[in-house]
């Protein structure tokens, strides 16, 4: 089955062909770095990095190159490093380091680049000067402007009509534009404020521009997929789409396929800082596993929105720790029944495959996961048949679907021993020793004695043949 993505541009789903199988690009725009970032700002990266994934198993991990970029060049960050009376650069490493451990305890990968503004500067600074050469930008008053007329297609991906378009480019209307769509490419920087040396004076890039020469710089023009938030169809797609036609290093083409998630809504509302509607991932990841609130990001189809709500993350929990209990069942069943060596079993094949086949069809997680379940259900009929050959492959099958969904990358015991402190760990094992010295001893009052108190610590306890594993009980 061939990967369909739906593709924002012609507003349908398409097979996606690369231009080239052995070097597949994707960008997505990544953080603008100057605080904490909140889980809504993780909805993009999580969906990309499951079509990166799906991509890497479809072409070969070495063939698949992904780009997000670094905003380190802002207002925000740089009023953030002067309240605190710090160099930008202090602000900017503080929480780009911050958004990469968040990130990856989503069970995100490293892009293959992650490009910086402030590292890319020359590249920037050579394209606007091919917009200029191109007559697709001027100069005016120590600014440099995109000149939207020379795009006969502006508006082609947003496919607002022209008053949609004129309306919201006046958030930024300045007397020495030709036309109110026109957007900045080069502007002069603010006493205090970072800026480099150009044709056109010291100053700083617009954030469009960044995008377009970042993408250029990494990957080459034009690439497979650009990603992004459905926010950032217009304006910012838009002037990307724009910029790095008329610069000439990407033909008539930049990406091939344009793809959208959707807002991520706290109530009725988008997150967002400026609304003050936020759940800063940071804090999200004190309380629950990194699994959980990956799955509660990718419970709705991504094109969709999604309400985040506490009921979201409790469910994708529960459900976690259903697979994980299967796992679990089936690694203590094949410690008493070792299936043989290289055994295989077709059993559970029908459902890996369609947990396959559902990411193939523009990363269908609702039914992926369903498939992930049924999966689940034929390894745990196979241990209940006692069946170490479909136990063995089934287990095997299970992990390799959840692996491929970025699920499933812990031993189960360590998954049901999350929120356990080092305290609690060392006191239950005790007990558990405890515990198995008055079995042995047959001392079965101390040994139901000890299991009462070890239930009071919220802790189950499973007798195996290799032994007593435990966990903490689900909340009820």
């Amino acid at each position: 089955m061939s990967l369909k993505l739906f593709d924002t541009m012609t507003r349908t789903k398409r097979d996606f062909v690369p231009s080239d199988p052995g070097r597949v690009t994707i960008y997505v725009c990544g953080p603008t770095v100057y605080n904490f970032a909140h889980i809504g700002n993780f909805r993009p990266v999580v969906v990309f990095d499951l079509l990166f994934r799906v991509l890497r198993a479809l072409y070969g991990e070495d063939k698949v190159v992904y780009a997000a970029n670094v905003t380190d060049v802002d207002d925000k960050i740089n009023r953030k490093a002067a309240e605190e009376g710090v160099p930008i650069r202090t602000i900017t490493d503080r929480y780009l380091d911050a958004y990469n451990a968040d990130a990856a305890a989503l069970g995100a990968l490293p892009p293959t680049f992650q490009p910086r503004v402030t590292e890319t500067m020359d590249a920037i600074i050579s394209m606007i000067g091919d917009l200029v050469r191109q007559n697709a930008a001027y100069a005016a008053e120590g600014h440099v402007l995109f000149d939207t007329q020379a795009f006969a297609d502006y508006g082609r991906l947003s496919k607002k009509p022209m008053d949609d378009l004129i309306a919201g480019a006046r958030v930024d209307v300045a007397p020495y534009k030709k036309d109110p769509r026109d957007f900045v490419l080069w502007k002069p920087s603010k006493p205090g404020e970072p800026e480099w040396e150009s044709p056109w004076g010291s100053g700083r890039p617009g954030w469009h521009i960044e995008c377009t020469a970042m993408i250029e710089e990494a990957l080459g023009l034009p690439i497979d997929i650009h990603g992004g938030g459905v926010d950032l169809i217009f304006p910012h797609h838009e002037n990307e789409l724009a910029q790095g036609v008329c610069s000439g290093h990407g033909g008539r083409e930049y990406a091939h396929y344009w793809l959208h998630n959707g807002f991520l809504n706290m109530g009725e509302e988008k997150m967002s800082k400026s609304l003050g509607n936020v759940a800063l991932a940071h804090d999200l990841l004190k309380l629950y596993p990194g699994e959980a609130l990956r799955w509660a990001l990718l419970a709705g189809h991504y094109r969709q929105e999604l309400e985040w709500t506490g009921a979201l993350v409790e469910q994708a929990k529960s459900a976690l720790d259903r697979l994980y209990r299967v796992l679990d069942d089936a690694d203590r069943f094949l410690a008493g029944h070792p299936a043989p060596d290289g055994a295989q079993s077709p059993a559970a094949a029908p459902e890996h495959a369609a947990v396959e086949a559902a990411l193939r069809d523009d990363l269908n997680t609702p039914e992926a996961f369903a498939a992930l379940f049924q999966l689940a259900d034929k390894v745990r009929a196979a241990i209940m048949a006692k069946d170490a050959r479909a136990v063995a492959s089934g287990r095997g099958l299970l992990l390799d679907a959840g692996n491929l969904m970025g699920f499933l990358t812990l031993e189960p015991k360590a998954w049901f021993q999350t929120g356990a402190d080092e305290g609690l760990k060392a006191r239950v094992e005790a007990l558990i020793a405890d515990r198995a010295a008055a079995r042995a001893a047959k001392d079965w009052p101390q040994a139901d004695r000890i299991r009462a108190e070890l239930a009071a610590l919220n802790v189950e306890v499973m007798d195996g043949p290799t032994g007593a594993t435990w966990r903490v009980k689900e909340q009820a």
